[in-house]
């Protein structure tokens, strides 16, 4: 009998330890966004441009279309060579002089920076099934690489939320920074197989938000039931503070069979996402 009791109390604490992780996990998958005041400064008047050609070297010649038009990161076909260079790159990037950048160029630099630094991540813990086996962010319940702190910016240590969380997206206030950061995962919009600029970075914004919704793993919609992208659930404030205000922005980016669709639709049935790597598999 008292086999049993503590056997029926262990089970009872695993299972709320499981739910309590499931939470956390959720709960950190979607980080609010909390400026850090020090990277608005900025110099609108700067003309320095940076060359990103080498990562946009390596995207051309490691990414590839995949199914559901997501691309695909051949991360076990890169060379010991290329891999060197990845990291001259980010090198180079994490001695440049950031705030002394204007904002387009800043916005380019960090955005490039966040999915080189987690190329990189990826390429130093392969092979993996997930991003979210990468389990090197601090604390115990550590889900993922987002929170270690991976460079050193003008003597600042900084992490992939970092970027994401805290430069990004209170910074510029665009939601299709969200189709721009990759997390390396099936379900994540594309990583676009060239680097992000000052020029064309609008382009690009706007691409990646066509690509995403426009592809079952943005949305999907059965008779009149409507499943769409996590993401949208995790950063409904970014997108609208309401499902209405989601699908309007959906809508923006529809094609018009998709739109005309949208259109009947008032309320989102379910949110979907895979976090398989978004790898070339063999």
């Amino acid at each position: 009998m008292k086999h049993r009791m503590r056997s029926r109390i262990f089970i009872l604490i695993a299972g709320i330890v499981f739910v309590g992780i499931g939470v956390f996990s959720e709960a950190i998958a979607a980080p609010k966004a909390e400026l850090w005041p020090r990277w608005q400064t900025h110099d609108e008047n700067s003309r320095q441009t940076i060359d990103h050609g080498v990562w946009g070297g390596l995207l051309k010649r490691y990414i590839t279309p995949g199914p559901n038009d997501v691309n695909l990161f051949r991360y076990g076909a890169v060379t010991n060579a290329d891999k060197q260079k990845l990291n001259g790159y980010i090198d180079h990037l994490e001695k440049i002089p950031v705030s002394q950048l204007n904002r387009r160029e800043q916005q380019a630099y960090w955005v490039n920076l966040y999915n080189a630094l987690t190329v990189k991540v990826v390429l130093d813990h392969y092979p993996v099934k997930s991003i979210r086996d990468i389990d090197i962010s601090p604390g115990f319940f550590a889900d993922g690489p987002w929170g270690k702190k991976l460079i050193t910016i003008e003597n600042e240590k900084i992490s992939l939320d970092d970027i994401e969380h805290r430069i990004l997206r209170p910074i510029w206030r665009d939601a299709r920074i969200h189709y721009a950061v990759n997390c390396a995962s099936i379900g994540c919009p594309n990583l676009q197989d060239k680097a992000f600029t000052a020029e064309n970075i609008e382009s690009l914004l706007d691409l990646g938000a066509r690509q995403f919704i426009n592809s079952s793993r943005g949305v999907a919609i059965k008779g009149n039931e409507i499943t769409i992208s996590k993401i949208y659930d995790w950063f409904q404030s970014d997108f609208g503070d309401s499902e209405k205000k989601v699908i309007r922005h959906l809508m923006k980016f529809a094609k018009p069979g998709l739109k005309k669709q949208l259109q009947s639709i008032n309320a989102i049935d379910g949110f979907a996402y895979d976090w398989s790597l978004n790898d070339v598999r063999k």
